[in-house]
């Protein structure tokens, strides 16, 4: 099977079981009930493309006291009145793009700003070869943006955690497997897949996330 650059799809691979369903944010299709629900389920929520974007087009919305919707696209944010006028608004920008709407997950930061952690995950030409991790590093948001693909500088792992006062050592190894076990999943469902690079997320609880994996 060809593999297919669809962020709703690939949710639904890697959430087919444990021990992945665990480490993923809840995720939907977005439609009107979806994002009513999400937003009465969670604080905060991402919009995504399905297709993916390159960390462009994504927007954070938190339910204010008021019963607003504050939206944050880039470093710009807006508010409005329901979801009425979120879906409107997003189907004029987008000009009809597919969307998911995903639980935000409250990331670690450094220095005020959220990071999370690019890992790169590979494996030779045969489908049944294994999957190694080949490389991987922090990514910190700018200053003023949410989303991390918006990066100030790539910084190594280690570095990373020390500066988030992370001082828990085991963490780079539960990163790796959890990388490692989703690129399986995605590698079972997609035999010509080669490579994936995750976007890992940490918690303020530190609890580790699959955010999502970039093909």
């Amino acid at each position: 099977m060809a593999v297919q650059k669809d962020k709703w799809e690939q949710y639904n691979v890697l959430r087919a079981g444990p021990p992945l369903d665990a480490r993923l944010p809840e995720t939907r299709l977005l439609e009107k009930d979806a994002l009513s629900n999400m937003l009465q389920r969670h604080p905060s929520v991402v919009l995504k493309p399905r297709d993916g974007s390159f960390g462009t087009n994504i927007i954070f919305i938190q339910r204010t006291e008021t019963g607003a919707y504050r939206m944050q696209h880039e470093n710009n944010a807006i508010t409005m009145s329901g979801t009425d006028e979120v879906l409107e608004w997003l189907w004029i920008e987008s000009k009809g793009r597919g969307y998911i709407v995903q639980e935000r997950i409250r990331l670690a930061r450094i220095g005020h700003r959220p990071f999370d952690i690019r890992v790169m995950v590979q494996r030779q030409k045969a489908a049944s070869s294994p999957w190694t991790v080949t490389g991987s590093y922090a990514k910190v948001a700018a200053k003023g943006y949410l989303v991390t693909n918006v990066a100030s500088r790539p910084i190594p792992l280690l570095q990373a955690l020390k500066s988030a006062r992370i001082e828990d050592r085991s963490l780079p190894a539960k990163v790796a497997r959890a990388a490692l076990a989703a690129a399986k999943r995605l590698g079972d469902r997609y035999p010509d897949l080669r490579q994936v690079g995750f976007d890992i997320g940490i918690d303020r609880d530190r609890r580790i996330w699959i955010i999502e994996g970039n093909y």
